[in-house]
């Protein structure tokens, strides 16, 4: 690839404990991507870009001259209602060699059984449990399968055509895309690469995204995945809403993921004539096809706020307490989605990267706790200490809200019998989590899958009751209060009270 450095050690950006590190300081220049990366970006979140691969192309003061320049085509892409705000508007003008209408038509595809779109629990194909779950990493099959045919879905909640839901998927693929570009007409992608990179052409641009690295690929943009062998990844796609910054509140200006560090494609076209391409298309989970003579992929010049990025989770900046206890862990949320209730949210991205832990006099490990989140979680790479039994990378471990957890005793022993140490942790390692205020359903494709095995509930049997082991000072200090001892009978306390 040109301009890009082949990785002595592919591992290189797994062993650093932040993006700081790659600028030494200070004594190199600094560099937004990795030096294996072969394209060009543009910084910013949300922001209205432009861009051109041939100077001048982009109309002035206008949007749609009666003339384009070259003899382009004009044509928007509109992702928001058109009276939405304008901190809401969501829009990519684009001009091409030749307009997404020109195809021929579209042919039903057989259905993926392996994909689901309907989590309502009416749906046969979907399953309710209470069961704190897991899976060990999927196999990536060995006989051919681009990005497109390794699409299988492990939960969700919702439906498409209500405009409101979410799905998280896992993809596999081991040849590439070719003579074919992907639309989800249902929502946006996530997209979380575990084993291999993924080189990603755009309607806007291309983008090299590599494990370490998210993409979000929006609602109805076309695009194609090239892969360099054995590759997979989780996605989370999301319906009737686009991923935002989570707001910083007290935290100020800067922290968590910064805007400046997401990164937009810029225009790189691809004309050809004669040239037969097929448009795979996702529509309320079904798939078609669209077959057109020309390639998707041939916008010269384009501008707006609704593009593709990515962005590399190696700059996420940990914020924490450092006096005591545990911060909530909405403090590691890279992205956000609105839901219809502006108290939660359609879906949360978080990560457990590399931090430091400081807090004096706090039990290390995640707490016992219950909240009302479902909680999916995957593994990038590395060792994540915050599960209570085997996850590897490439896994998912599911929890649906209100369901108890939390280590096992001797872990829970062991960081209670010393203070904790200032030290570092999750090294060499990013987990993620994909959080919704929703309840899952889980598929068939997972809950069927010879992978899943159930969080061992008796790792918590020999959690053992200390309390029952300091009885005679708990009664003697109710006694000098005029309580009743310790596992008193009410009743048999009341009646020989009153005679009986």
């Amino acid at each position: 690839m040109p301009g890009a450095e082949k990785l002595q050690n592919p591992e290189e950006y797994q062993k650093i404990f932040h993006w700081a590190e790659t600028q030494k300081d200070g004594s190199v220049p600094s560099f937004a991507v990795r030096k294996n990366d072969p394209y060009e970006y543009q910084a910013g979140f949300n922001n209205h870009f432009e861009s051109e691969a041939v100077p001048g192309t982009i109309p002035r003061g206008q949007n749609s001259p009666r003339n384009v320049r070259f003899g382009l085509y004009a044509e928007q892409m509109t992702a928001s209602a058109f009276v939405a705000p304008r901190h809401l508007n969501k829009k990519a003008w684009l001009y091409r060699s030749r307009p997404a209408v020109a195809h021929q038509g579209f042919t039903d595809l057989p259905d993926n059984k392996d994909t689901e779109c309907n989590f309502l629990p009416l749906n046969p194909r979907v399953h309710v449990s209470p069961t704190q779950l897991a899976w060990l990493p999927f196999d990536i099959r060995e006989e051919e399968h681009d990005f497109v045919d390794g699409l299988a879905t492990i939960a969700g909640s919702g439906d498409p055509t209500l405009r409101e839901g979410l799905a998280t998927h896992l993809y596999t693929a081991n040849k590439s895309m070719t003579k074919t570009a992907f639309v989800n007409s249902d929502g946006d992608f996530l997209i979380v690469p575990q084993q291999g990179a993924l080189d990603i052409q755009t309607e806007f641009g291309m983008m090299y995204v590599q494990p370490g690295e998210i993409a979000v690929i929006q609602r109805g943009q076309r695009f194609k995945v090239a892969v360099e062998g054995p590759t997979r990844g989780y996605i989370l796609e999301i319906w009737g809403a686009n991923f935002e910054l989570p707001e910083l509140g007290p935290l100020g200006a800067n922290g968590l993921a910064n805007p400046r560090d997401f990164l937009s494609p810029v225009a790189h076209y691809e004309v050809t004539k004669d040239d037969p391409w097929q448009i795979k298309y996702k529509l309320g989970g079904k798939f078609f096809v669209s077959k057109q003579n020309h390639c998707p992929f041939d916008v010269v010049a384009w501008h707006g706020n609704y593009v593709p990025y990515k962005y590399d989770l190696t700059k996420f900046v940990n914020v924490g307490s450092i006096s005591v206890d545990h911060i909530d862990p909405s403090i590691f949320c890279v992205l956000t989605a609105r839901s219809r209730d502006p108290a939660a949210p359609l879906a949360d991205f978080l990560i457990f990267s590399p931090r430091w832990d400081v807090a004096s006099h706090t039990y290390r490990p995640p707490y016992y706790h219950r909240n009302v989140a479902s909680e999916l979680m995957g593994l990038i790479y590395g060792e994540y200490g915050g599960r209570s039994d085997e996850f590897q990378p490439g896994g998912v471990s599911f929890e649906c809200g209100m369901v108890p957890h939390g280590v096992a005793y001797e872990e829970f022993k062991a960081a209670s019998a010393q203070p904790p140490p200032e030290m570092r942790i999750s090294e060499g390692a990013i987990a993620f989590m994909m959080e919704s205020s929703r309840p899952f359903t889980i598929t068939d494709f997972a809950w069927n899958s010879d992978k899943k095995h159930e969080h061992e509930p008796s790792m918590w049997d020999s959690l053992v009751d200390n309390f029952s082991n300091h009885k005679d000072e708990v009664d003697e200090i109710l006694r000098k209060a005029g309580k009743l001892a310790i596992g008193t009978n009410l009743q048999k306390a009341n009646g020989v009270a009153n005679g009986h």
